[in-house]
């Protein structure tokens, strides 16, 4: 029995639950037993019966029996539950974590090796104190839980003193990165006042070429300004002796048209024109006479 080996204190807290199970088991068989007990006593009071009214014992019987199965099934599944929370909840206060295989569960080699422990280590240890302690893991002094902690606590104690190493070495690093922060922050500020000094001496170039710029700019447009100056005042002396030569010119034009006018009324064809233009103005004058007489006859 090999897998079922448990120190002493193991082997209490195993036959105390199996007590407890056995128990629960034997009462409800009892309430099974007085189901059909009752049955007997109260309907079983006549000789003869029909097929209808055994059917019907039966199934009431039945119903009976199934709710007491059901019930016990159901107690057992939540005692089991709350056996796994009570292990559990203890194996968290030791750091431990626990794990079930439920396939195990119907491992008939497995159920058969606890019937043979229920009947054989189960009677021996029947003369145990029921009162005991109440149900908890294996102190720490224990062999298996103490190899367990003892492991885990090296597993602690290894990674803590990885994580004060790695700790040293951000710590380093980051030193290191506020050093060449450091450095930087002064390389720049040294850059910062050698580009203001720079930008300082080239302002004050720029100001110096500006200004010679606007100098030169006023002294041209001085220049200009005098050169504006004399070129209207020549501009006006020449618009006065053009004007003065337009009035030259336009007498000049009237004597000339007054002597051609003159030269023109003195020559034979002005004479002709002039007499042909009073002959036609006689005949003028005359159709307008006759035209009123007609005028006048109508």
């Amino acid at each position: 029995m090999a897998d079922f080996e448990f120190n002493e204190h193991h082997q209490n807290e195993v036959i105390n639950y199996m007590r407890f199970a056995r128990s629960k088991r034997l009462l409800r068989l009892k309430t099974i037993d007085s189901c059909f007990q009752d049955l007997k006593d109260s309907r079983l009071v006549e000789e003869t019966f029909t097929v209808d009214e055994v059917g019907d014992m039966l199934e009431g019987l039945r119903v009976v029996v199934r709710g007491e199965v059901e019930t016990e099934l159901i107690n057992t599944a939540h005692t089991n539950v709350l056996l796994l929370r009570q292990l559990f909840s203890q194996a968290e206060k030791f750091y431990l974590r626990l794990q079930t295989d439920i396939s195990e569960l119907e491992n008939r080699e497995l159920l058969e090796q606890v019937a043979e422990f229920e009947k054989t280590d189960f009677k021996t240890n029947s003369k145990v104190n029921q009162e005991s302690n109440k149900p908890k893991l294996a102190p720490l002094n224990e062999g298996g839980v103490s190899e367990l902690l003892n492991k885990e606590i090296s597993r602690l104690h290894e990674e803590n003193e990885k994580l004060r190493t790695r700790l040293r070495t951000l710590e380093s690093q980051a030193m290191s990165a506020l050093d060449e922060k450091s450095k930087a922050e002064r390389a720049l500020k040294e850059l910062q006042k050698k580009q203001g000094d720079q930008q300082s001496a080239l302002r004050a170039q720029q100001i110096s070429s500006l200004e010679e710029t606007v100098a030169t700019m006023q002294a041209d447009f001085e220049k200009s300004l005098s050169a504006n100056a004399a070129s209207q005042k020549e501009l006006q002396e020449g618009l006065v002796s053009a004007k003065h030569e337009q009035l030259r010119v336009q007498e000049q034009l009237s004597l000339a048209e007054k002597e051609l006018e003159k030269k023109f009324q003195q020559t034979a064809a002005y004479r002709n024109m002039k007499e042909i233009l009073g002959k036609k103005n006689d005949q003028i004058k005359e159709l307008r006479k006759r035209l009123q007489r007609y005028e006048t006859d109508e």
